[in-house]
C-alpha cells in the first residue's frame, strides 16, 4: 500500500509563487491577520493529521467498511477516534463564521486542507465534508433562530449534516420527487417519504445529524417550482438546545458499493419526520444549489485527491520495479534490469498523472480563490468572482474527475498485474474514485450546465471574459523563447473556444438536441484549455525564478511538464474534442430503438 505524503513543496509554489496567497489575504476583508506563518502552521499541521492519522485508516476502512444493524450504522474501526482529533484540533470550523464558533479563515485554506484529508482517506472525510455545505445553506438562508439553533453545533462538530435529494425514481431528475411536507404550523411540517444515495446519512460519530431535504409542500406546484427546503435532525432539540426525542427519520439499509467502503450511503427513510422550512416554500431547489455548488468544488477536490495518491504510488514503484533494459542502453548496468522509469510508456502514464494532478491544483485553488472574493469582497470584484465561478464550477467538477479517473488507471497500469490485486492498494483508488464522476450531477448534467446555461445562457459573455484573460497572459510573456512554445498554442485554441460555442449555438436554433449532442465534447475541450492556462502560469511563474539564477529540479521538472501537457494532452484532445462536438446530433440520434439491436 503506497504511503501517502502531502505535497507541500507543490502546495506552497501554487499558493506562494502562482496564487500569491498572502498579498490575497492580506486584501481580503477578515483575512487581514492570516500572516504567511500562520498559513504554514495550519497547513502543516494539516498534513500531519492526513498522514499520521488519516492514511493509516485508508485500506483497513476498506477492508472493514460499515455495517448497518435496526437502523443503526457503525464506522470502520479508528473512525470514530480520528473524528474526535479531528474535532479537537479545531478542523471543522477552520472556514465557519466566528460569532458560531468557527475560526472564519478563507474557504480557500479549507481547500488546501481538504485535499490533504481527502487524499489521505477520502471515504472518512465525506463524514465532515458536507457538514460545511449545510452550514453555508444556513448561513445564508436560515432564520436568525435557526442559525442559533443548528450552526454552533454543527461549526464545532458535535453535530454532522447532510444533503438529501435523490429519490430511487428520479435520481437527478429533481422535479419529480415525490417527499412530501405537510404544514403543522409555526414553521414545522411533517415530512414523508425515502431518499436514497445519502452520504453519511446515518453514522455513530456525532450526537446528531441535521439532514437538509427537499420535499413538496402539500398544494405546492409539481416540478421543481413546488421543491422546498427543510432541517429534520437525527433527534429534536429542545429550546435550550439539548437533544430531546428521536426524530422518525432512520437508514432503512446502506448500499454495497464499488469504492469508499469506509463511508455510508444510506437509505433514509421520513415517517411523519419533523421538519422545519427554510427560507420561502417552493425555493428549496434555489437554496439548495449553494451546498450543490460547495459539494461539487468538493468533488472536483475528489478527482485531484485521487489522482495525487495515485501518482505517488506508482512513481514510488516505477522507481524500484526493475524490468527489462532500456531501448538506449542499460541505466542500471550492476542490477539484472532497468527501473520500470526509464521505458517511454511509463513515463508517459507518469507524466500524465503529474500533469493532471498539479495543473488541477492549481485550477481549483485559484477558483477557491474566487470563492473568497465572492464571498468577503463587495461591488464589481465580487460579481466578477462570482461569475467567474458560476461558469467554472461544473468544468472544474466534470474535467477534474473526468481526467482524474483516467489517471488513478494509468497508476494502476503502472503496477501491471501487481496492480490488479489488493495488496498493491491501487486498486481500492481505482474504486474509491469512480463515484466522483457521478455524483453531485453527472459529467453530463454538468456539461449541459456549461454549454447550456453559462456559455449560451448569457450570449458568450462569461466565457468571452475567460478566454480573454488566458489571451492576455499568452500576448504579455508569449515572447520568452522558453515560454513561446506553450503559450501559442494556447492562445490559438482560446480563441477557438468562443467560436465553437457560436458554431454550435446556430445548430441548436435549428436542433436543440445539438446541444446535448456537443455538451461533454465541449466541457473536456475548455476544460484542456483551462488547465494548459494554469500550466502556462505555472511554467511562467519556474521560468522567472530560473531567470533571476535558481537551479532547481523543481523548478525544471515544472517547465518540462508544462511542455509534456500542451504537446501530448492539450493540443491532440482539444482536436478530438472539438471535431466531435462539431460531429452533429445526427450521429447521435438517427438510430431508432429497434436499430439499437438487443
Amino acid at each position: 500500500m503506497p504511503e501517502y505524503q502531502a505535497p507541500l513543496r507543490d502546495i506552497r509554489f501554487v499558493l506562494h509563487d502562482l496564487l500569491d496567497a498572502p498579498a490575497h489575504y492580506a486584501g481580503l476583508p477578515g483575512a487581514e491577520e492570516l500572516s504567511p506563518d500562520v498559513q504554514d502552521a495550519i497547513i502543516n499541521e494539516g498534513a500531519r493529521f492526513a498522514e499520521e492519522v488519516l492514511a493509516p485508516l485508508y485500506a483497513s476502512g476498506d477492508a472493514e467498511g460499515c455495517s448497518w444493524k435496526d437502523g443503526e450504522v457503525t464506522t470502520p474501526t479508528g473512525f470514530k477516534e480520528a473524528f474526535e482529533q479531528y474535532v479537537a484540533g479545531g478542523w471543522p470550523g477552520l472556514n465557519a463564521p466566528a460569532e458560531y464558533g468557527g475560526q472564519d479563515l478563507p474557504a480557500s485554506l479549507a481547500t488546501v486542507v481538504n485535499e490533504m484529508m481527502g487524499a489521505a482517506n477520502w471515504a472518512w472525510s465525506m463524514y465532515p465534508g458536507l457538514t460545511s455545505a449545510a452550514v453555508r445553506c444556513l448561513q445564508f438562508y436560515g432564520s436568525e433562530a435557526q442559525q442559533r439553533t443548528w450552526m454552533q453545533p454543527l461549526i464545532e462538530g458535535r453535530w454532522s449534516g447532510t444533503m438529501c435529494l435523490t429519490e430511487a425514481h428520479c435520481g437527478s431528475d429533481l422535479g419529480l420527487l415525490r417527499t412530501r411536507a405537510t404544514e403543522l404550523g409555526e414553521g414545522r411540517y411533517r415530512l414523508n417519504g425515502t431518499k436514497i444515495f445519502i452520504s453519511s446519512g446515518e453514522h455513530d460519530l456525532t450526537d446528531n445529524i441535521v439532514h437538509m431535504v427537499l420535499a413538496r409542500i402539500d398544494g405546492a406546484p409539481e416540478g421543481t417550482r413546488g421543491i422546498s427546503l427543510f432541517i429534520v435532525p437525527k433527534y429534536r432539540v429542545d429550546e435550550d438546545g439539548a437533544l430531546a426525542e428521536r426524530n422518525p427519520i432512520t437508514c432503512g439499509s446502506i448500499e454495497e458499493k464499488m469504492g469508499i467502503h469506509g463511508s455510508a450511503t444510506c437509505v433514509m427513510n421520513l415517517d411523519d419526520a419533523e421538519g422545519y422550512l427554510v427560507g420561502e416554500p417552493n425555493r428549496g431547489l434555489n437554496y439548495m444549489f449553494i451546498m450543490m455548488n460547495t459539494a461539487r468544488l468538493g468533488t472536483a477536490l475528489q478527482g485531484l485527491a485521487h489522482t495525487e495518491r495515485a501518482w505517488q504510488g506508482a512513481l514510488a514503484y516505477a522507481r524500484e520495479r526493475l524490468q527489462m533494459r532500456s531501448l538506449s542502453g542499460p541505466k542500471n548496468p550492476d542490477g539484472p534490469a532497468d527501473p520500470i522509469l526509464v521505458h517511454p510508456d511509463v513515463r508517459r502514464m507518469l507524466l500524465t498523472q503529474k500533469a493532471i494532478a498539479e495543473g488541477s491544483r492549481a485550477f481549483i485553488y485559484w477558483l477557491a480563490l474566487q470563492v473568497d472574493r465572492a464571498d468577503r469582497l463587495e461591488g464589481e470584484e465580487a460579481e466578477a468572482a462570482a461569475a467567474l465561478l458560476a461558469l467554472l464550477t461544473p468544468v472544474a467538477k466534470a474535467f477534474c474527475t473526468e481526467v482524474g479517473y483516467e489517471c488513478v488507471n494509468l497508476g494502476l497500469q503502472c503496477f501491471g498485474g501487481h496492480g490488479y490485486v489488493r495488496e498493491s492498494g491501487m486498486e481500492q483508488i481505482v474504486r474509491d474514485a469512480r463515484i466522483a464522476m457521478v455524483y453531485e450531477g453527472t459529467t453530463g448534467i454538468q456539461a449541459l450546465d456549461l454549454l447550456g446555461r453559462k456559455v449560451m445562457g448569457d450570449g458568450g459573455k462569461a466565457l468571452l471574459t475567460l478566454t480573454g484573460m488566458i489571451e492576455a497572459f499568452c500576448r504579455e510573456h508569449g515572447e520568452h523563447p522558453a515560454l513561446q512554445p506553450l503559450l501559442e498554442p494556447l492562445q490559438q485554441l482560446a480563441t477557438e473556444l468562443p467560436e465553437l460555442a457560436m458554431s454550435l449555438g446556430q445548430k441548436a436554433m435549428e436542433d436543440a438536441e445539438e446541444v446535448g449532442a456537443a455538451a461533454v465534447d465541449y466541457l473536456m475541450a475548455l476544460g484542456y484549455v483551462v488547465l494548459g492556462w494554469f500550466w502556462g502560469q505555472l511554467a511562467q511563474r519556474a521560468q522567472q525564478r530560473l531567470d533571476a539564477g535558481e537551479s532547481d529540479d523543481f523548478l525544471h521538472g515544472k517547465i518540462k511538464t508544462a511542455r509534456f501537457y500542451v504537446a501530448r494532452l492539450m493540443v491532440p484532445r482539444f482536436a478530438m474534442h472539438r471535431q466531435a462536438a462539431e460531429a452533429g446530433a445526427a450521429t447521435l440520434m438517427d438510430l431508432t430503438d429497434a436499430e439499437f439491436g438487443a
